[in-house]
């Protein structure tokens, strides 16, 4: 899984036939959640979440349609990752290069664009920070000012 980050709702999606994107829908799972300290927002993806999995469920107009609307169905994905199964509904977690299969459009026609996950920064990772590179990068921000008072009284220097 070299360097490929994992798919989680929100994560944006398009078809090679559509004029518009859309953002992909978790709904056959709701407890693994990725790259989120809230575990509130980003469900894992996997390659079960078939049919109407997007948030408006439709890529704009579809050229395989003579531009008539499009209504996103997915029939199912290719190029999931084998190695992570989820134990309650057997679904393998997909990744950013996975794409979906639509009957209208065909085979791999519905591309992952945007994976979904933000990176969240935390005082953890202020204090991880090489200090020199930080004072570099941002010479007029002081770091310690955003870590509270009883996380310093844990670092060592």
């Amino acid at each position: 899984m070299s360097e490929k980050h994992l798919v989680c709702q929100g994560a944006t999606c398009q078809c090679k036939f559509g004029t518009t994107p859309d953002k992909l829908t978790v709904k056959t799972q709701s407890k693994r959640y990725i790259n989120e300290k809230d575990g509130s927002k980003k469900l894992l993806a996997t390659h079960i979440d078939i049919g109407p999995t997007f948030e408006k469920n439709t890529f704009g107009s579809c050229k395989k349609m003579n531009n008539n609307p499009c209504q996103a169905v997915v029939t199912q994905w290719s190029g999931y990752y084998e190695k992570i199964m989820l134990e309650d509904n057997n679904g393998k977690a997909l990744l950013e290069d996975s794409k979906a299969t639509c009957p209208v459009g065909g085979p791999d026609c519905i591309t992952i664009i945007n994976h979904g996950q933000t990176a969240e920064a935390s005082a953890q990772n202020v204090k991880n920070a090489d200090k020199e590179v930080l004072a570099e990068l941002l010479p007029f921000v002081n770091p310690n000012k955003y870590i509270r008072k009883t996380d310093m009284l844990n670092v060592k220097n």
